[in-house]
């Protein structure tokens, strides 16, 4: 593998985020409808998830080749570069997110995803609840996993 650095985002890393973002939800759910356009999408990155969250990237072969967001105690985003999947990067952040919320975590993603359960299930997360997607933008069935303290349903997370 080659050398991979995670650090914080900054305003200069909105829009390769935003470009991991599209390439690998289009590469991982080929099936589920998007509720926004490439720049919907672009100008949410920019506006609001890379300066008012938490947001960490992994940086290799000078460029940023996947990201993670945590809000509260929630994973909220990690997408890799399709290129980069299989390599550790996603155990490294799933780590760095363990580390800065000991607590306990929980996270969505969509039911067809079963290759993020199975990842996230190998990191220790549990499935705690199931919904029919109408709380989501896209109308997509989901599931919550929690590990640690998270693991109780305490609603809102």
């Amino acid at each position: 593998m080659s050398s991979v650095a995670l650090r914080r985002a900054t305003a200069t890393d909105a829009r390769a985020v935003a470009d991991i973002w599209l390439r690998s939800f289009a590469a991982a759910l080929p099936t589920v409808v998007r509720a926004h356009s490439d720049d919907e999408v672009r100008a949410w990155f920019r506006e609001v998830v890379v300066p008012l969250q938490e947001t960490w990237v992994a940086d290799a072969e000078d460029r940023v080749v996947g990201f993670m967001v945590l809000d509260a105690d929630q994973v909220s985003q990690l997408y890799l570069d399709p290129d980069w999947r299989g390599r550790g990067i996603g155990d490294e952040f799933v780590g760095l997110a363990k580390r800065r919320r000991p607590g306990g975590l929980s996270l969505w993603t969509f039911e067809v995803n079963k290759p993020a359960h199975r990842f996230y299930e190998r990191h220790g997360f549990v499935a705690v609840e199931h919904t029919d997607g109408s709380g989501n933008e896209e109308r997509e069935p989901d599931v919550r996993f929690a590990w640690g303290a998270g693991r109780s349903d305490r609603g809102g997370t």
